[in-house]
């Protein structure tokens, strides 16, 4: 088996913020806003189209990103860069949340974008 590379692991995706933000402070101090987006869009599979649509928690570390994320309304229309990971690492627990390391809000007004 080839050793997976971090590329290996990335993930953007666009969608709407469903609900209202959630941050915390982790007792390192480091600051964590959590928030679900909500995805819909057309695919092709197989040469067949179909509707694709989920709902990811998006975990957002730092100041820059907790600040953004903080800051979102629900509803807000958001593009997500980062990675795929366990929410946490409890003995069964396989729940899966993306970890950004980019949030871009997608208006026509203005744009804002951090990494993290």
């Amino acid at each position: 088996m080839l050793p997976a590379s971090r590329s290996d692991n990335s993930l953007i995706i666009a969608g709407q913020v469903s609900g209202a933000c959630e941050t915390r402070t982790t007792p390192a101090g480091v600051p964590i806003s959590r928030f679900l987006l909500e995805h819909q869009s057309g695919q092709i599979e197989a040469g067949v189209p179909r509707q694709a649509r989920c709902r990811i928690p998006v975990m957002a570390c730092g100041e820059a990103l907790a600040r953004l994320a903080g800051r979102l309304s629900p509803g807000a229309p958001v593009r997500v860069q980062g990675f795929v990971s366990r929410v946490n690492y409890r003995e069964g627990e396989y729940r899966l949340a993306l970890h950004a390391a980019r949030i871009d809000l997608l208006t026509t007004e203005c744009s804002e974008s951090s990494e993290g």
